[in-house]
This record gives structure tokens, sequence and C-alpha cells, in this order.
């Protein structure tokens, strides 16, 4: 006789698992999730405290002139736990989504992102914060005078354009005031779409440009966003501000980005007035992905290569044609917006 029986107790292996009682007398958490086979698909338009504004279908549904997009009011279904969602992120959306006034539905899905806007605090902050998800287009908002231009903030946000996929756009306001001549002059070998306007100018060109895409609006506060912004959406009052006559610098105006309709078509993206814009999510060489003519030379280059160095081989890429006519043009004004990222200055602008 075994001693296991001698003793009156039995043996035990692997699978004799004993499970303490819950006090809350829940069940154990399963792995499966609901898969949410009758969820609707949704777009975010607007983020407030746990409260998610949604709509019905995508970005780039058609949508008549006159009709404007039923709104939903939602929050994260537990399931998702941590992960963010943000304005242009589309997701599967459950529960009343009647729209009504006490209504409230569950997003119970975010769906893979195609592009996300990112930034951080400033060039030594690691944490990454995605402004908008989704976006076809950077639209970067400067004045030409009241406040003054600042050149480093535009090339930081066309770094970040380049660096999300975004096609980049440049809206020069109050040329009444200020000639464009010098400031277009920097940026044109880089084949940046650039729209000139003054206060009386018709907007024809600009919706023609922005029509069926999700656009974001970047810009320094007192720029003029807002108010193009309201030229653009009729009814969406955003709130505007005045340049302080002593330091320049416009008031923000802007509390929080949200998605503004376009009639027609499309959406923007209306964002906080900016004062910086971090980097330090961004290297060099995601920047010149963005430039086809020039990735072949980087196999050329030191390790670790900023592209602004003497020794990069960008330099004799371009003196041997590889880069086409107006190489040398591109690869200086490419290194300016670069050397954006190799100075860590992350300057005021607002």
């Amino acid at each position: 006789m075994s001693s296991a029986r001698s003793t009156g107790r039995r043996e035990l292996d692997e699978d004799d698992v004993r499970v303490r009682p819950s006090r809350t007398k829940s069940r154990p958490r399963s792995k499966d999730r609901p898969q949410h086979s009758d969820s609707r698909p949704g777009f975010v338009v607007g983020v407030d405290r746990g409260r998610f504004t949604c709509v019905e279908g995508d970005s780039h549904d058609e949508r008549p002139n006159d009709v404007e997009p039923k709104r939903l009011m939602a929050v994260k279904s537990r399931e998702l736990g941590r992960k963010g969602v943000v304005v242009g992120d589309r997701v599967a959306l459950v529960g009343d989504l009647t729209g009504a006034p006490d209504a409230l539905a569950r997003i119970v899905r975010v769906e893979t992102r195609a592009t996300t806007l990112r930034r951080t605090a400033d060039d030594t902050d690691p944490v990454e914060r995605v402004i908008v998800a989704n976006a076809d287009r950077l639209a970067v908002v400067v004045s030409l005078a009241e406040p003054a231009p600042q050149p480093r903030l535009i090339d930081r946000a066309l770094v970040a354009a380049f660096d999300a996929g975004l096609a980049p756009l440049l809206v020069l306001t109050k040329s009444d005031l200020a000639s464009p001549a010098a400031l277009l002059a920097d940026y044109l070998a880089l084949d940046v779409d650039t729209v000139v306007l003054d206060r009386a100018s018709d907007l024809t060109e600009l919706r023609s440009i922005l029509r069926d895409d999700l656009s974001v609006f970047l810009g320094s506060s007192g720029v003029g966003k807002s108010t193009l912004v309201n030229a653009l959406v009729p009814g969406a009052f955003r709130a505007t501000g005045r340049v302080n006559d002593t330091t320049g610098r416009g008031r923000h105006t802007s509390t929080s980005a949200v998605a503004l309709p376009l009639p027609g078509g499309g959406w923007i993206v209306d964002t906080p007035g900016l004062r910086s814009f971090g980097l330090a999510h961004v290297s060099a060489e995601k920047v010149i992905d963005a430039f086809p003519e020039f990735v072949g030379g980087t196999t050329h280059c030191p390790r670790a290569c900023s592209h602004v160095e003497e020794e990069c081989g960008l330099d004799a890429w371009v003196a041997d044609g590889h880069a086409g006519t107006g190489g040398a043009e591109r690869l200086a004004s490419l290194r300016r917006v670069l050397d954006s990222l190799r100075s860590g200055v992350d300057e005021q602008s607002g």
C-alpha cells in the first residue's frame, strides 16, 4: 500500500488546480472579447474630458452641401483600457446612436490609423502626443505681418508633416500688409503647395485643395487661423483674438482640436494656437523618406548622419545628377528644415 493511501490523501498533479473564490463573486476574466458585429463605423470629431463627439461614417464619405452630419456623444468601452482616442480616429460604435441630447454611445474598437500627426512638449521630452489621426494634409497658417512669420516654426511643422506622411500646405495670410516673395522663395524648391491670402481674398482655390480630405490647420495665435476657419465653415463660430500691441503675439483662442465639415465635402481640424512644436520623436531618416530623389544617396552617408554635416553623402549624390534638375536647391531647402531637428531649439512663436 502506498504512503498516500495509508494517510488517506490523494497525490496531486498539475491538473489539480484550486481556485480561490472571489469575494465579489464575479466571474473570472475571460480573454475572449465580444466581436460587436452590430457596431456601426464612426469618426471622432471632438474630445472633451472623456467624452467623444462622433459622426457616423468616415471623413471621406460624400455629403450633400446643406446636410449637417448627425453628431453622437460616446464614451470608451472598458475593453479598450488605456488605449487613446483622438480626433480623426475611425471607430466602431454601439449603444444609443440616435444622437438625442441624452443619448450615449460606446466606442468598442479603434481602427488602425493610416497616419498620425504627433508632437512632443519639447525636443527632450520622450512622451509623444498624437494630435490628429488619419489626416491627409497639414495646412500651416502663417501671417506675413502682425505677427511676423516664424520660419523655424514653419520648418518644424513641415518636418512633422513629412514624418507623418501628410501633404504639407502653406497658407500665407495678411498679404495686404507684407509681400510673400521672400518667404515663398525659401520653400519653392520643396514643392510645397502654397496659398496666399489677404483680408478680402476669395477662398475658392483653398476650398478646392481641401475638398474631400481631412486637413489639419496649424498656426500660431494671431495669424488669422480661426478667422479663416470661420470663413471656410459657416457656423463654426471659432473664437478669434487680436495681436498684443506690445509683444506682437496673439492670444490663444482655440482651446481644443475639433473637426469641422467643409461644405461640399472634406473636413478641417482646427487646433489650439501653437507656441512650440517638439520633435523628439522624429529622425532625419524619416524626413528624408519623404524625398525619394535623395533616399538612394543616404547609403553613402556616415552612420547616424544628420544630413546637414560636411561628411554627408548627399552632396556627391546631387553633384552626380541623381536628384535631377534643381536637386541642389531642394537639398539646400531640405537641410534648412532638417537643421530645426539638429538645433534642438523649439522657439516660442505665439
